[in-house]
């Protein structure tokens, strides 16, 4: 899978091309997000939106047949931009209900786990590998969680 080189223009705008940014800038973004909208002392979101944007918005409407199992599993729905954990003890891999994240296509991947005050993000760029290392990250990130 060829990656897209950013450093170039592209031939047309696309919404959903990729994001491109630092570590540092996308930590601070997922800290704004689990402060539920603020950050330096600075609020542009207000908390009540933010859970609103972080809940799970499809209910008891089925995943399409055949969707991948890794896009969104079991005890998962979707929020407004951010597959969210529903339910403990059913998904494949660690999370608190309430936990939300996304990935790219490159394999960048990130979670919010308000539940547990934290989150993590693992910026790589090895798309055929992403489905190997994303659960590999989000395990060795909980199993390192102490009371």
């Amino acid at each position: 899978m060829a990656v897209t080189d950013f450093r170039k223009p592209g031939r047309m705008e696309g919404g959903g091309g990729g994001l491109v940014s630092t570590a540092r800038d996308y930590a601070r973004f997922l800290q704004f997000m689990l402060n539920k909208g603020s950050l330096d002392g600075v609020r542009l979101l207000g908390p009540r939106i933010v859970d609103y944007m972080t809940a799970d918005h499809l209910g008891s409407i089925p995943v399409a047949e055949g969707a991948s199992e890794a896009l969104l599993p079991a005890g998962h729905g979707f929020g407004l931009g951010f597959a969210v954990r529903t339910a403990k003890g059913i998904a494949p891999t660690p999370g608190s209900p309430g936990m939300y994240y996304w990935g790219g296509i490159a394999g960048t991947t990130f979670f919010v786990d308000p539940a547990e005050e934290l989150f993590a993000i693992l910026m790589i760029q090895a798309p055929n590998q992403r489905e190997f290392y994303r659960p590999l990250f989000r395990d060795l990130v909980y199993a390192m969680l102490v009371d």
